[in-house]
């Protein structure tokens, strides 16, 4: 339900009911039927009208829709509609006297209309990739609000500029917002969509990661190389002590008979 943020403006939804506050007041010592009230919108449309305590011929989309609270006066529409939207005039007068009438009232409220956005919607394109980094098209699009918004985008709480960006309206005078932006990013980072809208925000925020996939891991030595290598390590060493304790003593072994058969 919509109500005024101060007198002479008001805020509400599409579909809420909403109060228009009037300027007069009838007080309980008299009645409507002393009365002229006139709720008209730009001047031209007749919303509600009572003359003598008697509803006046009003314009038809209003019909059904409005009503009046017979002492404060104050008008209410249900449901909204963006057509809704717009300045609304009070007109209040008084008769005195049997046919002098004076005007007691007469002041304008003005009425916004909004009708809530989708939430923003972000898709992500990888259009090129390197070792470093990675071209992305972002883009971020909402619809079905009024009134006319604005989009923005930022890259780590960072304000960027769209590449492009366009603002739609629908036939039911609604509208559709899109951005696109080109990125090229080297490390992770967060974007965030943003659509405002009279007052509201509606946000997304995605995060953009950039994959190295040109590092290569170090891939350790399987067991079974480890063993055969600790085994050949093994052998090699066995080997050289052998050689060390035994190839001594064939060597004096060897002079010792040379010497025998030299005596012989």
């Amino acid at each position: 339900t919509g109500y005024a943020l101060e007198k002479k403006v008001v805020k509400s939804k599409v579909g809420e009911k909403v109060f228009l506050p009037c300027c007069h007041e009838i007080p309980s010592s008299d009645s409507l039927q002393n009365y002229r009230v006139y709720w008209q919108k730009n001047t031209t449309e007749v919303v509600l009208a009572y003359a003598e305590g008697k509803k006046m011929p009003q314009q038809e989309r209003y019909e059904n829709r409005t009503g009046m609270d017979v002492r404060n006066l104050t008008l209410w529409i249900s449901p909204v509609e963006i057509l809704d939207n717009g300045p609304y005039q009070c007109v209040v007068q008084h008769r005195k006297h049997s046919q002098n009438s004076v005007v007691v009232c007469d002041e304008t409220v003005t009425l916004f209309v909004t009708a809530d956005f989708s939430k923003p919607n972000v898709t992500v394109e990888k259009r090129f990739k390197t070792c470093e980094s990675t071209v992305m098209v972002v883009s971020c699009s909402s619809h079905g609000g009024f009134p006319k918004p604005k989009i923005s985008g930022a890259l780590n709480n960072v304000s960027v500029v769209w590449n492009t960006s366009s603002v739609s309206k629908s036939s039911l005078g609604l509208y559709n917002v899109t951005g696109q932006l080109w990125l090229n990013v080297t490390k992770d980072v967060s974007f965030t969509c943003s659509v405002e809208y009279n007052g509201f925000l509606k946000s997304t925020s995605l995060l953009l990661k950039n994959k190295n996939d040109c590092v290569v891991p170090t891939v350790p030595p399987s067991y079974n190389v480890i063993t055969a290598s600790s085994i050949i390590i093994i052998i090699f060493l066995l080997a050289i002590t052998l050689a060390a304790k035994y190839l001594p003593r064939h060597g004096k072994y060897s002079s010792f008979f040379r010497k025998r058969s030299l005596t012989a």
